[in-house]
């Protein structure tokens, strides 16, 4: 098993610089603002050769209520799984009575902890580090994990006192179908990311904009890996005003090119709304594939559910593929399907095309419904094959490809989608047109052509000037003498 080392203290200490430094990532948002991180959030570090798993956490203030109140629970859990505690504490700020009280309970935790006073550039660190002493700690660091001064021999101290970690090649392995759970906020995300972990492994609070960083975490459900990521909720572009806010949207995003499926979810009872489509419109452009959840279907009449219905089947006419799933993360009710729309969809966006059946298929297409016209001449589409997956990309080859109308392409489309029965994943295409082979061959002949007629041209040259002398001399006549 890999030693766990958790980041703990008040906010704003620089725990999360000091776990950005140590993955060599920036996974964990970083600024100036208290309160920023709030889950837990866990990462993979290597050093000198040793791997380690890191777990960001809140700040603890000692005063907390409502959602911080939650933040700080988070952050104790995390001591409580960790073999190492990181305290960090501000060595610019001074000893404060809540790192007294911090301290107090992890030196009856009994964890090896490690007392970080961090930010020491530019004050005389003797000075910082006395008050310190009196927190009963006997590992005390000074460190600037800004700048990695005093990191790198605090790890060697840290690793000296590991047990050497046995290999363990599913942990090297990829952690199985990556499932990215996005929408706006308040709709139900970290409460479906419960349900289907089954634990309160992330805050819900009946508060928009509880989450605000991407949350991945390993599981296992019917001995097969999977990675759930719980995002940020995105709002309109107009109603979003704090500055952590717009770092949440864009690890949002991120997670989302990151994901294999991602599983967007509405509130049934706001319906379908512009910001919904926003959402899927970048999953979409991402290439992601995607299963849509209903979410809050549980307590609505049989009117508001056949409205839905219908407004969905209206405004979503341009996805089709995806597959929709009418659930209440709260209750649990349908949760356990969205597995298996889930499943098809990774399989459908991940699976290897082979270029015999998409020729087979691109000519029943073209027999059923030829390409049209383009100034008098017929477009020909002659071949296709694979040119990536996930999404799955085809490649189609003929002549005038580069005029195919969209309608077309759009047919095209759909007749692979059937045929080759992908669920739930968008496929590109891609035309190019076909070289003629015999091109290179009549430009080879003409550039030789026009070398012979250049050397008949200079050797026709030479000989008419030769003439022209020859004639001058005989025009002449022999030269008369003296």
């Amino acid at each position: 098993m890999l030693p766990v080392i958790a980041l703990v203290g008040r906010p704003n200490v620089g725990k999360s610089t000091l776990f950005n430094r140590l993955t060599k990532s920036r996974d964990a948002l970083v600024a100036n603002f208290e309160g920023l991180t709030r889950d837990r959030k866990y990462g993979e570090a290597t050093y000198d050769g040793r791997r380690l798993l890191l777990i960001d956490t809140g700040g603890i203030t000692g005063e907390e209520v409502g959602i911080d109140e939650e933040m700080a629970k988070q952050s104790l859990a995390a001591v409580e799984e960790a073999d190492v505690v990181f305290f960090l504490v501000d060595a610019r700020a001074g000893l404060t009575g809540v790192d007294e009280v911090l301290a107090r309970h992890l030196r009856t935790s009994n964890k090896k902890t490690y007392l970080l006073v961090n930010k020491v550039d530019g004050v005389n660190i003797d000075i910082a580090l006395a008050d310190f002493y009196a927190l009963g700690l006997e590992k005390v660091c000074p460190i600037t994990a800004s700048q990695g001064h005093g990191v790198r021999s605090l790890m060697e101290e840290v690793l000296s006192g590991l047990p050497v970690e046995e290999e363990d090649e599913e942990l090297d392995a990829a952690r199985g179908i990556k499932i990215g759970i996005v929408g706006r906020p308040n709709v139900g995300k970290s409460t479906l990311v419960n349900r289907m972990l089954g634990e309160e492994r992330v805050i819900v609070y009946d508060m928009p904009g509880t989450t605000r960083d991407s949350i991945y975490i390993d599981y296992q459900r019917d001995g097969k890996d999977y990675t759930i990521i719980d995002t940020a909720g995105v709002r309109r572009r107009k109603n979003v005003r704090e500055t952590v806010e717009k770092f949440s949207i864009v690890k949002t995003l991120q997670a989302i090119d990151d994901a294999n499926v991602v599983v967007l979810l509405m509130d049934a009872h706001e319906g379908i709304v512009d910001q919904d489509l926003h959402i899927m419109g970048y999953v979409l452009d991402s290439g992601r594939a995607l299963v849509i959840g209903v979410n809050k279907w549980d307590g609505m009449t049989a009117d508001e559910r056949e409205s839905v219905r219908s407004e969905l089947d209206r405004r979503l006419t341009f996805i089709d593929f995806a597959e929709i799933h009418f659930i209440s993360a709260l209750h649990g009710t349908g949760v356990g399907h969205l597995y298996e729309s889930v499943e098809k969809a990774y399989t459908s966006a991940t699976r290897r095309l082979v270029t015999n059946e998409l020729t087979q298929v691109l000519e029943g297409a073209v027999f059923d419904h030829q390409p049209p016209m383009i100034n008098g001449r017929r477009i020909k589409l002659r071949y296709a094959h694979a040119g990536g997956h996930n999404p799955p990309v085809i490649v189609v080859h003929g002549n005038q490809t580069g005029k195919v109308p969209a309608s077309y392409k759009r047919y095209l489309e759909k007749v692979f989608r059937r045929e080759l029965g992908l669920v739930g994943t968008p496929i590109r295409m891609e035309f190019k047109s076909s070289e003629n082979p015999y091109t290179a061959k009549e430009a080879s002949v003409e550039e030789g052509e026009k070398k012979k007629q250049k050397r008949l041209t200079t050797q026709t040259k030479k000989e008419k000037g030769k003439r022209q002398q020859q004639r001058k001399r005989q025009t002449r006549g022999p030269k008369k003498s003296g």
